[in-house]
Order: C-alpha cells, then sequence, then structure tokens
C-alpha cells in the first residue's frame, strides 16, 4: 500500500485462549499476529479476545464478544437473516416443535454454545494504543482471527462485523504474495494462494444455473461456482509445470555448486539472518524489521574470501502455524538447507519467545530431513540484553554463540568459527594436472588450497588441501 501513517486502514485482532495456552503464550501469539498485520500494511486499534474450550462453530467467538467486536468496525453483531440458507434444520425443526423463537439458526454450523466466557477476559476489546485519540472515530474494516477458520466461520464473521476477515493463515500468504520477487518464489506462493482461495469461494446472487456449454465454458450441469473451481484448478496446474521447469534450473545451478563448501542461515522469521548474511558477505541483501522480508534464496560468497570459496545462503524465516501449502510449496527452497554442509540456527535472543520460535525452526527443518545436516545455535541481538541475561544464556545454552549481527567483533569471531569447521574437514592429497588439462587450473583453486606446485615432463604435481567431496570430484575431472 501507498498510503500515508495516517491514512493507514485498520484492523482489530481476535483471538481464542484455548485450552492448554498459558496467558504468556496466548499473549505472544496476539502480538505476533500483531505484527503480521501491521506487515500487511493495517494499523492495530484493538484486541478481542476470549477463553473458551474451542472455537466457536458459527462465527469463532460467542455471542457477547461478537458484538464487542461489531462495535469496534460498525457492524451489526449478528449475522443477517436474509444471509445464505445454511441452518441446521435438525435444530430449526426442533425450535418449531417448541415454539422457540431460533434465531441463531441463520449462523452457518451454530454450535449453540453459551458465551459462558465472555466476561473471563477483562481486557478482550482493550485498544492497543497503535491508533491513539486520533483513530477514535475511524473504524477497522479488517478483522484478523489467530486461527485458521473455515470458510464459513469468515462468512458469518464478515456479515456480523461488515468487515473484511482474513484468518492467520490469509495474512500470511497475503505478505507472502506482497513480498515475493524471483519468479520461483511468485510461482510458489500464487499456487498457496489459488488453493487457500478455492474453498473459500461463494456462489455470486446470479445463483447456482446450470448449463450446458461450448469449449471453455460451462460443463454439462455445472454452475458458475464449480466453473471457477476448475479454472482454479486448471490454474494451479499450469502454474506447477512453469514452476517444475524454474526448479530443474535452480537444481542445475545447485548441482554446480556441489562440493563447495556451503553454510545456510536457517530460522524464525526477523531474527536477524539478513543482518548476518550483510556482515558476513558484504553483500547489500535486504535488511527491514518487519516479518518475511526474505523470501528469496540469496547465495554469497563469504567476505573477505578465502580458498576454496565459502557460500552462505539466506533463506526464508520460519513462522508458528505456517500455511502446509507454504511449506510444500517452499520445499524447493528450503533444499538450500538441505544440501548445505553447515545448518547455523539463528535466533533472536531479545524475544523471550525464542526458544518456541527455535523449536518452530528445527521441526520444519526435520520435515525435509534437514536435522542430520550438521548445526550451531547462535543467539543474535544480544546487544539488547543485559550481561546478566547473557550470561543466563551461556548457562542454559552452552553449546551457543551469543552474538550482534551489528558488532564487527562477534562477526569476525563468527566468520573464524565457520573457516574452523571446514577446516577440521579437509584433508591433503596430491593432483596431477596434465599439460593437456592445463584448463582444469582456475577449477582447482576454485575447489582447493593449493599449498605447493611442482612442474614435469608429465605435468604439474599440485599439494592441495580440500574437502574429500571436491577431491573426488577433481579427481574425476582430471580422469576424463
Amino acid at each position: 500500500m501507498t498510503t500515508t501513517n495516517q491514512e493507514r486502514p485498520l484492523a482489530v485482532l481476535v483471538g481464542v485462549q484455548l485450552p492448554g495456552v498459558d496467558d504468556v503464550e496466548h499473549a505472544a501469539d496476539l502480538a505476533e499476529l500483531g505484527r503480521l498485520v501491521h506487515t500487511l500494511g493495517f494499523d492495530v486499534i484493538a484486541t478481542v479476545s476470549q477463553r473458551r474450550s474451542a472455537l466457536a462453530a458459527a462465527a469463532v467467538l460467542g455471542e457477547g464478544k461478537l458484538k464487542e467486536l461489531a462495535e469496534l468496525t460498525g457492524g451489526s453483531g449478528v449475522v443477517p437473516s436474509g444471509a445464505p440458507e445454511r441452518k441446521n434444520k435438525a435444530r430449526a425443526r426442533r425450535a418449531a416443535e417448541s415454539g422457540e423463537d431460533d434465531e441463531d439458526g441463520e449462523l452457518d454450523g451454530d454450535d449453540g454454545e453459551d458465551d459462558e466466557d465472555d466476561e473471563d477476559d477483562e481486557d478482550g476489546a482493550a485498544a492497543s494504543g497503535a491508533g491513539g485519540a486520533g483513530q477514535a472515530a475511524r473504524q477497522a474494516t479488517v478483522v484478523a482471527v489467530d486461527h485458521d477458520i473455515s470458510p464459513s466461520q469468515a462468512r458469518n464473521l464478515e456479515r456480523a462485523t461488515g468487515a473484511q476477515v482474513l484468518d492467520r493463515a490469509g495474512v500470511i500468504i497475503e505478505i507472502f504474495h506482497r513480498h515475493a520477487r524471483s519468479r520461483e518464489a511468485k510461482l510458489e506462493v500464487e499456487i498457496a494462494r489459488l488453493n487457500y482461495v478455492a474453498p473459500r469461494l461463494r456462489e455470486t446472487g446470479g445463483g447456482g444455473d446450470r448449463q450446458r456449454g461450448g469449449i471453455g465454458g460451462k460443463g454439462a450441469g455445472e454452475s458458475a461456482l464449480e466453473l471457477d473451481r476448475r479454472k482454479i484448478r486448471d490454474r494451479i496446474a499450469e502454474l506447477k509445470q512453469e514452476l517444475a521447469s524454474v526448479q530443474r534450473e535452480q537444481s542445475t545451478r545447485r548441482a554446480l555448486r556441489q562440493g563447495q563448501r556451503r553454510v545456510a542461515l536457517v530460522g524464525y522469521t526477523n531474527a536477524g539472518k539478513s543482518s548476518l548474511m550483510r556482515a558476513l558477505t558484504g553483500s547489500e541483501v535486504l535488511v527491514a524489521d518487519k516479518l518475511f522480508a526474505t523470501l528469496d534464496t540469496t547465495v554469497r560468497a563469504l567476505h573477505p574470501e578465502v580458498r576454496p570459496r565459502i557460500l552462505v545462503s539466506d533463506t526464508v524465516g520460519f513462522i508458528k502455524k505456517l500455511p502446509h501449502d507454504l511449506v510444500a510449496s517452499f520445499r524447493s527452497t528450503l533444499d538450500e538447507a538441505l544440501e548445505a554442509s553447515l545448518l547455523l540456527y539463528v535466533a533472536d535472543a531479545s524475544d523471550p519467545t525464542f526458544r518456541d520460535q527455535l523449536g518452530v525452526t528445527r521441526s520444519v527443518l526435520s520435515e525435509i530431513g534437514a536435522n542430520e545436516v550438521p548445526s550451531r545455535l547462535l543467539l543474535n541481538k544480544v546487544d539488547r540484553l543485559s550481561a546478566d541475561e547473557r550470561d543466563a544464556l551461556r548457562l542454559e545454552f552452552p553449546e551457543a554463540t551469543l552474538l550482534s549481527a551489528k558488532t564487527p567483533a562477534d562477526v569476525a569471531a563468527l566468520r573464524e568459527s565457520i573457516i574452523g569447521f571446514f577446516e577440521g574437514s579437509m584433508v591433503e592429497a596430491e593432483l596431477l594436472l596434465p599439460y593437456a588439462k592445463q584448463s582444469l587450473i582456475g577449477e582447482i583453486y576454485e575447489n582447493a588450497r593449493v599449498l605447493s606446485e611442482e612442474y614435469g615432463d608429465d605435468g604439474g604435481r599440485l599439494a592441495v588441501r580440500a574437502h574429500p567431496a571436491a577431491l573426488d570430484r577433481l579427481r574425476s575431472l582430471l580422469a576424463r
């Protein structure tokens, strides 16, 4: 969005504290949702929260909280009686037999639960302070729900509030859609977005007319809604074919880097991976204090360069409740981590929830088998901590490296640590370079450290130090 800060649209956060979720975790989840919504371009003016045993099947919240939410958006707080015909027929029949007024029957899938917990959350609709008094007269146009909700729940919330409703998955997918830059990332996000949209399509006011159509039109007995869904399926199939072609090119590039020394920075979104990437490589990668600033894998050489070169990769960040379609779509992006020689887990030590965030990162990487790759833990942003807090972290994580990407001494120490890791796995060997294959001398210097060179009648004898995999590759090239 290109609006100014004063014109930024307003949003309200909605969260349900389920059993097993403590107050700290619930508050952290809502705070993270607030940052996601802010990244999307909205100012959060309030949060509506409720303790419940489960999400209300009708509209996530109970009746009382739903009305509180509607006061912030200008809605009625109830689903209009003229809403689509999706009543619970058994319930309606029971109400008719008993002579009761079935006022809740218009809510899709209403579970009929009493709103018994409405009074439990004393700050359920407290203003966040982001908007201030100047925004008091304005109403929110977006409701962001910190859960994955069904299409019917979203529809009911929209009818009750008069605002656009996005669940957590929808917010994340929209952020990915706006931030994707490379062709591969754009294709991956578009596939996830269409998979998200398809089940949420609605029949338009024209009704579900069914008719026979010609080529490209409706099929026999196919409604307009079914036609739209078929078009989405066809589009997804096209995108997957195009993505497969792009990924083959990426696989070729990765194959060319096979045998090289590679480090991948992995971690939660906004943990400081891109800042470390810039400090380690001297490259002008995007650094921004917002979630999912990086969606495309960037590969640069460690700077100052060493021989053989060490490549550093900055990967997409992770987040709790990441939509499964996005995890699947970005599988090829995560392959960079799977094929690395060393993983550097980056965590924001100044965030009190970083332990949970680290667990999310390890869980996602475990899904693709990257948990077998050698790794080291980096606790970043320690410049924001007190000396006592840093000492406590050293006791809790004795194997971790505490650092700040803004401190040159810390970055230099990390660089030496990375070099030391690869030095430990290198071995010395001798390579015979025939005069007929002098063109390979650059390849040797690129993938090994040349200790000495001697030339005789049959060619050059090079004493080198390199990784075993790189040596095997060089020997196979010389033997051809």
